[in-house]
């Protein structure tokens, strides 16, 4: 490293470009603040723009699309199959990816912010030091750091990811070829992702979970659909199993697992959690110790045991979604500037999760409301009951609510199936109302267009008021 170093004063730095460090850039500088992001990376947008939820659903995408195109009866009854390799599948990501990092950029050449490339370590809790792809060293003052620095696929130091059919979340997007058959270890939500995308490709997918079921953080009816319908299109789930060893062979790759079963398939996705990217960070100057999955301890307010240090996104862990970082960085940015910030900025983030079919939620489970004693009761909709869903032929799924059984207040919403991650935020804006005004009576008493998905608000609310009344 170079030895000299010129100094550059700043009322905040940010240390990443994903979510979590742009929402926390854009928040400073509206509040007239001097900003400056250090990314590692010759282009912004963290993991997220690169390698994960931008390609994955991008991929997800042009997957729907070829298989809705093979399964309507006027293609191929005109004689159309479609039959696209993965990576000509993934190409779309590639045009996705340009734009984002284009738009990106003009947000911080609009605002005045400057995006320094290169590798930023802390020295101590108000200064980074920042060395830059030519070697050259800047040091960077600051009132308040904030940590964005996303995370990496976790890799198990016993399994051989160099060979050419053991991939992670992040080397499956260069896989060329559609494999005939796939073991997906691990069954979170990237591990449930892309074993969803792979069994609509047609593969043979088994999908390896060391817990009792599926996304366990999720209410316990949608998880239970989510399993049902995996296992119906033809996914072998494989509930409280953990490897033993990962031995890749010429022709595919052999999972065996501690309970003496073992996996032949074309390859593997090791999809068994993350890892914060803390490792370069000199930590160790400030006294900050990461957890054994490289992730950072924070309080209510994102802040570190150092006062002047906060970290958001993926590297503080759950929910570790790109919609909750970016909320989590204008949070911090807001605090460390201010010393205060409105806590609904942060409350009830809605999950949103990209298996067939999707599923997103926001607010309370019924295991939640039962272990707190509240009383509650539930309303659902049958996706199948609804024009709509007639009409396109998605038909599987439902909407839940959730609703306290005196008040009829609006607890929780949660969605199975086709666009739940858009239907969901209907019920989010009703949960937002202050008072009387987040109330089951608004889906009873409001029109909603005929045909649309948005109905099953009104048909839930209907089936749970008939429970109580």
């Amino acid at each position: 490293m170079n030895s000299t170093s010129t100094e550059y004063a700043f009322d905040l730095i940010v240390i990443g470009s994903g979510p979590g460090g742009e929402g926390a850039a854009m928040q400073a500088v509206k509040q007239g603040r001097r900003v400056a992001v250090v990314e590692r990376f010759s282009q912004i947008g963290g993991g997220c723009t690169h390698w994960g939820t931008i390609p994955s659903k991008s991929l997800r995408f042009s997957i729907f699309q070829m298989t809705e195109a093979n399964a309507n009866p006027l293609f191929r009854e005109a004689g159309v199959h479609l039959n696209l390799s993965f990576a000509e599948l993934r190409k779309r990501a590639e045009s996705v990816i340009s734009h984002q990092v284009e738009m990106r950029n003009g947000f911080y050449v609009r605002n005045n912010v400057p995006v320094l490339h290169g590798s930023g370590r802390l020295i101590d809790e108000h200064t980074v030091e920042l060395e830059d792809p030519s070697g050259k060293v800047k040091r960077l003052t600051t009132a308040g750091i904030i940590i964005a620095a996303g995370s990496r696929p976790y890799r198990s130091p016993d399994v051989d990811f160099s060979h050419p059919r053991i991939f992670d979340s992040d080397t499956i997007l260069t896989l060329e070829q559609t494999p005939r058959s796939i073991t997906v270890y691990g069954a979170g939500v990237v591990g449930c992702e892309y074993a969803s995308m792979f069994r609509n490709l047609g593969c043979k997918v088994d999908l390896v979970n060391s817990r009792d079921r599926l996304l366990d953080f999720l209410d316990d009816e949608i998880t239970d659909a989510l399993s049902y319908h995996l296992r119906d299109r033809g996914m072998i789930i494989r509930h409280r199993e953990e490897y033993s060893c990962v031995e890749g062979t010429k022709n595919g790759v052999i999972l065996q697992l501690k309970s003496g079963k073992k996996i032949h398939s074309d390859c593997l996705l090791w999809a068994s959690g993350r890892t914060g990217n803390s490792d370069r960070l000199g930590l160790e100057n400030v006294g900050l110790v990461p957890n054994q999955r490289g992730q950072l301890d924070v309080n209510e307010d994102f802040q570190t045991k150092i006062p002047s240090i906060y970290a958001v996104g993926d590297i503080i862990g759950f929910p570790a979604l790109a919609s909750a970082a970016y909320v989590q960085g204008r949070y911090a940015a807001l605090h460390v500037l201010t010393g205060q910030c409105d806590r609904s900025l942060v409350r009830e983030i809605p999950t949103g999760i990209y298996t067939s079919p999707e599923i997103s939620s926001v607010g309370k489970t019924e295991r939640q409301l039962t272990e707190a004693h509240i009383p509650y009761e539930v309303g659902h909709a049958q996706f199948k009951h609804l024009a709509r869903a007639q009409i396109t032929g998605r038909n599987v799924g439902m909407l839940k609510l959730l609703f306290h059984r005196e008040t009829l207040e609006i607890l929780g919403v949660h969605c199975f199936g086709d666009n739940a991650a858009e239907i969901v935020h209907i019920g989010q804006a009703i949960m937002s109302q202050p008072g009387q005004a987040n109330s089951l009576l608004y889906f009873i008493n409001t029109t909603f267009n005929y045909p649309t998905m948005a109905e099953a608000y009104r048909v839930a609310a209907f089936n749970g008021y008939n429970r109580v009344r």
